[in-house]
């Protein structure tokens, strides 16, 4: 079976890792890159359709997209989200052979800054960014394939990489505890085995919805992850307010009925696999 891996950041990377040998896997990229001897490189700007037709001639069964903008400006979530969408989608469906299943990577921010409450798939969405409204655009532009699709809503990830929150945490930043803002998380490496986690499924011919939410199973209010983090690191806090914060609770049990089981089942265990060598 052929995967491509569109984008092919550390995730995809991931991904490839987990399903290699097993699997031929692609990864496409704008700018030529060194890839693990797991993944085969291809070139390629996911906006260009012409391009993107010819890679499709490859005859890809699953597409796995996991992108991310150049910088954090309108124009680049448009360009990396709605603009490459709209190609894949077109591409896609006029393609002679195309892939039996197709993943999307979005984020739990199309549900909006001021939602609130537990949220599950079947939440309204509100998005006010334009990081958000972009996701939003790509998740519709999905939804049209005529292939077989899964959005994924991933909340925030952290990971090797993704350690700004250690990092001001080290820097004695706390959160007070009132008003309760809450971050709901995901490791990195579970991002991974998920995807792997719903293509396995797919072959196995199990029932599944286009749309999961993946996050841990223990959302955290901001105050008390920053507490923890620094007990365990061993500094002290100075509470400084943040004039931006969710009020939102999110479910994962959409994804968890499909029988995946966390690797970093909370905060703690994934933060603890972070920590080694920091602190006391």
């Amino acid at each position: 079976m052929k995967i491509l891996l569109a984008g092919c950041g550390d995730i995809g990377q991931g991904v490839a890792a987990k399903l290699a040998p097993s699997y031929q896997c692609f990864g496409l990229r704008r700018s030529a890159f060194v890839f693990s001897d797991r993944i085969t490189s291809i070139v390629g700007d996911l906006t260009d359709q012409k391009r993107i037709a010819t890679v499709f001639e490859e005859k890809f069964d699953v597409v796995v997209a996991t992108l991310t903008p150049k910088s954090r400006s309108e124009e680049a979530y448009n360009k990396a989200y709605v603009e490459t969408s709209e190609v894949l989608m077109t591409v896609i469906n006029q393609a002679t052979y195309q892939p039996k299943l197709v993943i999307w990577i979005s984020s739990t921010s199309v549900f909006g800054e001021h939602s609130s409450g537990w949220m599950d798939e079947s939440s309204p969405t509100r998005p006010t960014s334009f990081s958000a409204q972009a996701l939003l655009k790509a998740e519709r532009n999905i939804d049209e394939l005529r292939c077989k699709h899964i959005v994924i809503r991933f909340s925030g990830i952290y990971g090797p990489g993704r350690s700004r929150l250690i990092s001001e945490v080290e820097r004695g930043i706390g959160r007070p505890a009132k008003p309760e803002y809450w971050t709901n998380r995901i490791h990195s490496e579970d991002c991974a085995s998920v995807i792997v986690h719903l293509i396995d499924a797919w072959l196995a011919n199990s029932p599944l919805e286009s749309l999961y939410i993946a996050t841990d199973c223990e959302p955290v209010t901001q105050h008390n992850l920053r507490k923890w983090l620094a007990e365990k690191i061993g500094v002290r806090l100075t509470e400084q307010p943040s004039e931006k914060g969710v009020r939102r609770c999110l479910s994962n049990k959409r994804l968890v009925q499909t029988g995946y089981q966390f690797i970093f089942p909370t905060y703690q265990e994934g933060y603890q696999s972070l920590l080694k060598g920091i602190g006391k």
